[in-house]
């Protein structure tokens, strides 16, 4: 990997960038158990109800650990995404040393304050139970976005919500 950011990684952090980049999906055992969440994330949505995706959101999370026998993370669903003067925030995955980990999405736009869309949204969410999973079910030791992140990132959402043929 001859680029500038693997070379300023540690001689550990290139190893787990390899072996990240190397898993390129998360098969699930029966994604369809995890429908009615996701629909359910969905309609709060269009509702605008940010409660009821914040519970669909943390049901989602507890099915999806269940099935891949991890401890789920709470996930907190917030109303409008910070942002700077080049950004805005669409979601934050933290870790504290003892292992608790917590997930933030946010589900308004910075600028015009709108719903985000649905798949817009269930990506970012996604985005960050990929981030807990390369901790808990992965065991990798930091999560870097690798390209193996963003196809595993990717196989989840096709899982979750196949795009109608």
């Amino acid at each position: 990997m001859p680029f500038d950011y693997f070379r300023r990684l540690s001689r550990r952090q290139q190893q787990i960038y390899l072996e990240s980049d190397g898993i390129t999906s998360i098969p699930l055992p029966d994604p369809l158990a995890l429908r009615p969440a996701v629909d359910a994330i969905e309609t709060g949505l269009q509702r605008d109800d940010r409660e009821a995706v914040e519970r669909a959101a943390n049901q989602l999370s507890a099915a999806l650990m269940q099935l891949l026998a991890v401890d789920p993370v709470q996930v907190e669903i917030l109303a409008v995404r910070p942002r700077s003067a080049t950004s805005e925030l669409h979601g934050l995955y933290t870790r504290e040393d003892d292992g608790q980990a917590l997930i933030r999405v946010w589900m308004r736009t910075a600028r015009h304050r709108r719903v985000v869309a649905f798949r817009t949204f269930l990506r970012t969410l996604v985005h960050e139970f990929c981030h807990h999973l390369d901790y808990v079910f992965l065991l990798l030791g930091d999560s870097l976005h690798t390209e193996g992140f963003f196809k595993r990132e990717s196989s989840l959402v096709h899982q979750l919500a196949p795009r109608p043929r």
